[in-house]
């Protein structure tokens, strides 16, 4: 069982793994008391008066305490992060990157703009942790990717992988969770989808550039796919050719 844990974690792309471990890390750490939370929250006070600019990173990684929200957040992370990792982003580890840095900023732009909207500003000043939000920014843009794919929702019903987003903001709801932090992934994973390939297919531009000093922080490989070498294949019978 451990060795098999260990593989699948090895196996994980870097991003993915480096996101998750990160997270995990921070989280058991908070409820073992090793790490307090009052040090890790987005406070933009502290980051601009204080310089405390590791809450604008800190607040994505704390999940909150370790109960089944905490665990459904972290199998999304890994299933989520790890396919848009494999396969949208595959050979593109810089853009990935990028995409995460994208999301994080819009998020933690909406909360900042929201605190100094009147009537809105009570409700956003109680967002101090975005982690939800990023890792649900994740699930949309991989929705929209794949929105064919057929799944079931506890076995209850099936759908579309269009309609995943929507199904956990109406499961967040039902179970009386807060889903201002889903609906904040879903806007920021709209924006990117929008930015980084709907407007370029109506324009022919690009306005989401992965920055070249991140593009050299990764030697993004090709994707080739090797084809067989000395492979032959038999010819169809003749009878089955001339079949009426």
């Amino acid at each position: 069982m451990a060795q098999a844990v260990e593989e699948w974690y090895k196996q994980m792309p870097i991003i993915t793994r480096s996101y998750l471990t990160a997270a995990v890390v921070t989280t058991v750490g908070c409820s073992l008391e090793i790490i307090s939370p009052y040090n890790l929250y987005l406070n933009p006070t502290l980051v601009v008066k204080q310089y405390q600019f590791w809450r604008l990173v800190t607040n994505f990684l704390y999940f909150r305490k370790m109960d089944l929200d905490f665990l459904f957040h972290m199998f999304f992370l890994a299933r989520y992060c790890k396919l848009l990792e494999e396969n949208s982003f595959r050979g593109k580890t810089a853009d990935f990157l990028y995409m995460l840095l994208f999301g994080a900023t819009v998020l933690t732009g909406i909360v900042l703009i929201g605190g100094m909207i009147p009537y809105l500003s009570v409700s956003f000043s109680k967002i101090i942790f975005l982690s939800n939000s990023l890792t649900f920014m994740m699930v949309y843009v991989w929705s929209k990717q794949n929105p064919y794919i057929h799944m079931s929702f506890l076995g209850l019903f099936t759908f579309t992988a269009a309609y995943l987003p929507w199904v956990l903001l109406g499961f967040s709801i039902l179970v009386g969770a807060s889903a201002w932090g889903d609906f904040l992934g879903m806007i920021a994973g709209h924006a990117y989808y929008f930015l980084a390939f709907v407007y370029p297919r109506m324009t022919d531009r690009r306005p989401l550039k992965t920055p070249f000093f991140l593009k050299a922080l990764f030697a993004d490989e090709p994707v080739v796919i090797a084809r067989p070498e000395d492979v032959r294949f038999a010819h169809a019978p003749f009878d089955e050719i001339h079949q009426d």
